[in-house]
C-alpha cells in the first residue's frame, strides 16, 4: 500500500478528519490531501516521525515494514564456530587426521580461493558457514604436510581475520592474524601478506606502523621499475595500511608520505589487478586517502577525493567489498560536512552492491542510524534503520 493511502487509513482509525490531522501536525489541510492522494511524498524523517506520532504508530508501521533486525544471533553463532575451529591445536600438537582422508593439495587451494572470492563479494554470511570447515581441513592438511599445506594455512587465517574486522570481532580478529604471521614466518612473501591483516587488526594501535613498515620493505624492491607486480602490490598495500594507522594516530604528514610513496607502486601495478589478495592499484591507494582523510577529520578533502574517485575507470576494477566499504567511508565524510542526504545516498548505494557490509557490520549500522536520525534523512535510509531494527 502506497504510504499516502496508509496514511489515510490510519487517520480515519483515529477518527481524525483531513483539517484536525493537519491542525496536529501544524500542516494546512491540502497538503494532508496532497499526501493521501500521493501527490506528495513523505521525504523527510522529521515528518515521518511527527506523522507516526500523531498517529499513534511507529514509524515501521507507517512504512509498512516490519522490523526485522539483521540476523544477530545466527551471525553470533556462526562466530562461534569460527572461534571453536580456531581454538583447536592440531598443528602445534602435530595430531594426525585419525583415519579421515585430507583434502588434496589442489582442491584445498581451490576452497580457500573461493572463501576470498566470498569475501571479496562481501557474502560475510556465508564465509561464516564456510570458515569452521574449511579452518578443519587446512589445519589437517599442514599436519600431513606441513611445507605444503603452508600456504593454504596462512591465507586461510588470513582471510578469517579479515571477515572478523568485519564482525568487530577484533580479539578473534587478532588471533587469526597472528597465527597467519606464525605460520608465514621464514617466507618473506607469505609474511607480508599476513602482515596486510594484521594492520588492518591493529589500525588503532599506533605501534603497528613500524610492524607495517617493516614488512613492507622486507618485501619492497631495490628498484621500483624493476620491481614484479606481486612484490609491488604487497608493500603497496602494507604502505596503505600503515598511512591509516597514521591517519587514526594524527600524523597526517606521515600519512601523506606514505599514501604517495604507495601510489608510486601503484602507478606501476596499474588497476584491475589482485596480487595476493591485495586489489592493490591507483583506485585502492585514492580509497586509501579517502579513509584517512576522515580518520583526520577532514570532511571536505575526503568528500572531493571520493567524488572524483567514482568517476575513475578503476573504481570499477576494485572488489565489491573494497567498494562497499569506501562507500562507508563517504557517508562519514558527508556527515562531517552536514550533507546527511548524500550520506544517505552513499549507503543506499552500498547496500545495493553488497547488502552484507551494511547490515552486518555494527560500526556501518551506528553509521546507517546516525544518518537516519538527522531531521533532513531521506525516507530511503529510514526505511534501511527500520529494517535493521535500529529505529
Amino acid at each position: 500500500m502506497p504510504i499516502g493511502r496508509r496514511v489515510a487509513y490510519l487517520r480515519a482509525r483515529r477518527r481524525l478528519s483531513q483539517q484536525s490531522f493537519a491542525d496536529r501536525l501544524g500542516k494546512s489541510k491540502s497538503w494532508v490531501d496532497e499526501v493521501e492522494r500521493g501527490v506528495r511524498s513523505l521525504e523527510k524523517a522529521s515528518t515521518i516521525r511527527d506523522v507516526a506520532v500523531v498517529l499513534q504508530v511507529d514509524t515501521a508501521t507507517l512504512l509498512g515494514r516490519d522490523v526485522q533486525p539483521a540476523g544477530v544471533a545466527e551471525r553470533g553463532e556462526g562466530v562461534a564456530r569460527i572461534r571453536a575451529a580456531l581454538s583447536t591445536y592440531e598443528m602445534a600438537l602435530g595430531r594426525p587426521a585419525a583415519g579421515r582422508v585430507v583434502m588434496s593439495a589442489d582442491r584445498l587451494a581451490r576452497e580457500v580461493g573461493h572463501a576470498w572470492t566470498t569475501y571479496q563479494h562481501a557474502r560475510y554470511p556465508r564465509l561464516v558457514e564456510l570458515l569452521p570447515g574449511l579452518l578443519t581441513e587446512v589445519h589437517r592438511a599442514h599436519v600431513q604436510d606441513p611445507e605444503a599445506g603452508r600456504v593454504a594455512v596462512v591465507q586461510a587465517y588470513r582471510v578469517t581475520a579479515a571477515l572478523l574486522v568485519k564482525l568487530d570481532e577484533g580479539s578473534l580478529a587478532w588471533l587469526a592474524a597472528d597465527r597467519a604471521i606464525s605460520a608465514a614466518a621464514g617466507d618473506r612473501v607469505l609474511l607480508a601478506g599476513a602482515a596486510v591483516q594484521v594492520g588492518q587488526v591493529l589500525r588503532a594501535a599506533a605501534r603497528a606502523r613500524s610492524v607495517m613498515l617493516a614488512a613492507a620493505y622486507q618485501i619492497a624492491p631495490a628498484d621500483l621499475d624493476a620491481g614484479a607486480p606481486q612484490e609491488l602490490s604487497l608493500c603497496g598495500s602494507l604502505l596503505v595500511q600503515a598511512a591509516l594507522i597514521a591517519a587514526r594516530a594524527g600524523d597526517d604528514r606521515a600519512a601523506g608520505d606514505l599514501l604517495d610513496e604507495a601510489a608510486e607502486m601503484a602507478a606501476r601495478v596499474g588497476d584491475g589487478q589482485d596480487h595476493h589478495r591485495t586489489g592493490f592499484g591507483p583506485a585502492a591507494v585514492e580509497v586509501g586517502r579517502v579513509a584517512a582523510a576522515v580518520e583526520s577529520g577532514d570532511g571536505p578533502q575526503a568528500v572531493k577525493r571520493h567524488e572524483d574517485l567514482i568517476g575513475w575507470d578503476g573504481w570499477r576494477w576494485l572488489p565489491v567489498e573494497h567498494r562497499a566499504a569506501h562507500l562507508v567511508d563517504a557517508a562519514r565524510a558527508y556527515l562531517r560536512t552536514d550533507d546527511p542526504v548524500s550520506a544517505a545516498r552513499v549507503l543506499i548505494r552500498a547496500d545495493g552492491i553488497a547488502p552484507a557490509e551494511v547490515r552486518h557490520r555494527p560500526v556501518v549500522r551506528e553509521v546507517v542510524a546516525q544518518v537516519a536520525r538527522d531531521p533532513d534523512a531521506p525516507t530511503t535510509i529510514i526505511q534501511l534503520a527500520i529494517s535493521l531494527g535500529l529505529l
